[in-house]
């Protein structure tokens, strides 16, 4: 039997295959450059969507692939696996502004980023987006300036010089620093011109490919998840469902589930670009027959291994800020969230560890990367009204943060996957990064009803503070005080809580006094003399009284400065019992 990550031809040779991502901007030329570089399309290639047709652009991910005999240098790496050739499949993302949902849903399963870039207009706000996705999807990048043609001969060269030293540098703080950077004229005399002129610097590019292929991780096992783009019916076999392999693997009998629908289905036949195969693993390309299915019912989604892919109404990720968008990170505000293969709109909480409160054997040094997607039920948590930026440009400067998501409708997502928080309905004519959050998907809610059986177990606290003031003095031991609560307020709640006066005395509060909210507070290790002073000048000119000049200038003392008494305490935000904790 042929081995699960390969394609197996006729002649019993083995294929590798290496999933190259495609994106850039609007109109600079992706589809084109994959046409040219590609000698076989898959079902999903090149602009099926009429409307892509029409428009002229793509809108949504084309498949195609060319195979080239396996490069030296990955003959080496492949130890007992013996491949014969290379196969590049190339996953064409849509450059439209208000499609980068889908782009985000198609970078999760590339091994290498083509970032196509017009080299008379440079970089532009989707090419930025793009360049931003690569960063946190994959390793490896090569920038292709691209329509050459369009260029004056006599300052062509010199064109692409600056270009490509514009490139590099804004690749300096990026894990792209240094990536190759190539020109082609992918087609000359642009999209309507005929197919006659040749286009430059193809068999250029497809060397620097081969030469920065490397063996991909696969990991044939555990449950499978399929990312689908695309479905149709063939007559008497049944629809096929084509997309890649995410995770795990695929053999012919297997059941799968389509998770969306809450149907089951089994595997009649198994293809990888036309080539029948026994199975299939992560990171191929396939495309799977099954019976008894209405393909209308799929276009984009997942398949899984029955059972495996929850659906939740809620999660808790880590969250890192994008730098480059400028607005604020808000809680309780709402934003596009792109998890899994969907993008929906959820309301957002964000939140901290409370101070002093570090995981075991932690330093005072940012955790590592591993320890930072880590999160515990069993820590104590602060609120935040919004996320806290460091005060530099690493991310390593900012402070380890998590953040709640309520989605608005269920969405079906592995665990542990890569999240993004995006403001999809920003002007996609102002200049403007909408990629705004990124983060780790750590704990998922099934239930529906997680405010009440679920979120109580997060221990995230808002600290409070109330302001009263003395009133009057009864003993040593004991005062009386005001507008701390209103009249309404339930006083037996706030019993045993401690208070601090402004003169320095802690004390507790010991329960209400008459009807209008007033309390009384208990000083365990008594009033200071000077205290009962200021308040016994306070009382004497309550009264009425007659007095000396020094009274005088107590009276006005105690005016300007009364006691005031403080009560700090915090709140869990899911506690339904509302309790007050102090520390």
């Amino acid at each position: 039997m042929a081995d699960s990550s390969t394609a197996v031809g006729n002649n019993g040779s083995k294929t590798l295959n290496f999933n190259v991502g495609v994106l850039g901007h609007v109109d600079s030329g992706k589809t084109s450059l994959s046409r040219a570089l590609s000698s076989t399309a898959s079902t999903a290639a090149f602009d099926k969507n009429p409307q892509s047709r029409e428009r002229g652009i793509t809108l949504d991910l084309g498949f195609s692939a060319f195979t080239v005999p396996l490069p030296e240098h990955l003959r080496d790496s492949c130890g007992e696996k013996t491949y014969n050739s290379l196969q590049f499949t190339l996953v064409d993302c849509p450059g439209h502004a208000s499609l980068i949902r889908t782009i985000i849903g198609g970078a999760q399963i590339i091994d290498l980023m083509l970032l196509v870039v017009d080299v008379v207009k440079g970089m532009q706000t989707q090419t930025a987006e793009c360049l931003l996705i690569g960063q946190l999807t994959c390793s490896r990048m090569i920038v292709i300036l691209n329509k050459t043609d369009l260029l004056p001969r006599d300052k062509k060269q010199s064109v692409i010089d600056k270009m490509t030293k514009r490139m590099h540098k804004t690749l300096e703080n990026t894990r792209f620093k240094g990536c190759p950077v190539i020109a082609v004229a992918a087609k000359p005399g642009g999209p309507d011109a005929p197919d006659t002129e040749e286009a430059q610097g193809i068999t250029e590019l497809i060397e620097l490919l081969k030469a920065q292929a490397f063996l991909p991780h696969r990991d044939p096992s555990g449950s499978l998840l399929m990312a689908v783009d695309h479905c149709f019916s063939i007559r008497g076999q049944g629809t096929v469902i084509t997309g890649t392999i995410l995770q795990g693997s695929l053999r012919v009998n297997d059941t799968l589930e389509i998770p969306a629908l809450k149907v089951t289905r089994k595997v009649k036949s198994v293809q990888m670009f036309h080539k029948p195969v026994p199975s299939a693993m992560q990171g191929d390309r396939v495309g799977v027959c099954v019976t008894q299915f209405d393909p209308k019912l799929l276009e984009r989604g997942v398949v899984c291994t029955p059972g495996s892919l929850p659906t939740l109404h809620a999660a808790i990720i880590s969250v890192w800020k994008i730098d480059y968008y400028k607005g604020a990170l808000s809680s309780r505000s709402k934003f596009h969230i792109t998890v899994g293969h969907e993008t929906v709109m959820a309301r957002v909480s964000f939140f901290s560890r409370a101070p002093g409160c570090s995981p075991p054997g932690a330093s005072d040094e940012r955790l590592s990367e591993q320890s930072s997607d880590s999160f515990s039920f069993d820590w104590e948590f602060q609120h935040q009204e919004e996320f806290m930026s460091g005060q530099g440009e690493a991310e390593s400067q900012e402070p380890q943060q998590w953040a709640l998501l309520e989605f608005e409708r269920p969405v079906t997502c592995p665990q542990r996957c890569l999240v993004i928080g995006s403001r999809l309905d920003t002007d996609i004519h102002t200049n403007t990064c909408r990629l705004s959050f990124h983060g780790k998907l750590l704990e998922g809610f099934e239930d529906k009803n997680f405010i009440e059986t679920a979120l109580p177990r997060l221990k995230i606290s808002k600290d409070k503070h109330k302001e009263g003031a003395v009133e009057r003095v009864t003993d040593d031991y004991t005062v009386i005080g005001k507008n701390l609560f209103k009249k309404e307020t339930n006083l037996q709640l706030f019993v045993g809580l401690k208070v601090t006066l402004s003169s320095g005395e802690t004390g507790i509060i010991e329960g209400g006094f008459g009807q209008s909210g007033k309390f009384k507070i208990r000083i365990p290790d008594g009033l200071k003399a000077e205290t009962k002073q200021l308040l016994s000048s306070s009382k004497k000119k309550g009264k009425g009284g007659a007095k000396t000049e020094p009274n005088k200038e107590e009276e006005a003392k105690t005016d300007s400065q009364p006691i005031i008494v403080h009560l700090n305490f915090k709140r869990y935000i899911f506690d339904p019992h509302k309790k007050m904790v102090q520390s």
